[in-house]
């Protein structure tokens, strides 16, 4: 299965175990865009909303493009009832918007998954004179604050993890949008800590597109040693975390 429709198969799981972004995020990126009531705003991939709550509060005209269509219908489960929010279960790479231009197009992590040449371009197309092209992405560092477990962990990974389809991602450039006409592009980090149980950290592990592609037994055996180091380390692993942010803006 394509990567970019695997996660359409677990929408109660990625809900639950993909972690949100930092309020410092989002303050920076609504100050930045000057995201306000009747502000247009365009979600690229929201998945099931991890970066959708706070962008919706500030009470723009949010709208969402996703491909997946339980991701789609678990964003209007949640989403729905709330007059500022509308979502188009489509294509970004294939999706004709008219003539429709927003103050803000975001992403967080899913602009990865369109090649480059199409992706700035067309965000460049829907924004207005002066809006801005926002990207947000997640880097997890678990091997510092746990050596010990991090080691056993790794036994693991060299064993079982044997994907059908090895991750290969990470052709997109996030810091390229100047070469696309964008001006004034500024990147921004923001830190935070996760502690997770053998439970959670299994369940999140699950959400990783490439393990999801390991095939029996092998799946069971990888899934079932991780859960077994971090139990036997007190059930409890540690994430620190850095929050990504890319700013870019269409020039006046």
């Amino acid at each position: 299965m394509e990567f970019r429709l695997i996660f359409d198969t677990i929408p109660e799981q990625f809900d639950q175990h993909r972690p949100r972004y930092t309020p410092g995020l989002f303050a920076k990126l609504i100050d930045a865009a000057k995201i306000a009531p009747g502000s247009r705003v365009l979600e690229l991939g929201p998945g099931t909303g991890q970066a959708t709550e706070p962008v919706l509060r500030t009470g723009c005209e949010y709208c969402a493009i996703e491909l997946g269509e339980q991701l789609c219908r678990k964003m209007r489960q949640k989403f729905g009832d709330l007059p500022n929010f509308s979502i188009v279960h489509d294509d970004f790479i294939t999706h004709d918007f008219g003539t429709q231009q927003f103050d803000l197009v975001y992403s967080a992590a899913t602009i990865q998954w369109i090649p480059e040449e199409i992706a700035y371009p067309k965000c460049f197309s829907l924004l207005r004179p002066g809006g801005m092209l926002a990207m947000m992405y997640m880097r997890s560092d678990y091997q510092t604050p746990n050596p010990a477990l991090y080691d056993k962990i790794q036994q693991v990974y060299a064993a079982h993890y044997k994907p059908d389809t090895p991750y290969r991602n990470g052709n997109f450039r996030y810091d390229h949008a100047d070469d696309y006409g964008f001006e004034k592009v500024e990147r921004y980090e923001f830190r935070a800590q996760r502690v997770l149980t053998a439970d959670e950290y299994v369940g999140y592990c699950g959400t990783h597109c490439d393990h999801m592609t390991i095939p029996e037994p092998d799946r069971s055996l990888f899934f079932d040693g991780l859960h077994k180091a971090v139990l036997e380390a007190g059930d409890r692993i540690v994430f620190q975390d850095t929050f990504i942010l890319h700013l870019a803006k269409k020039p006046e």
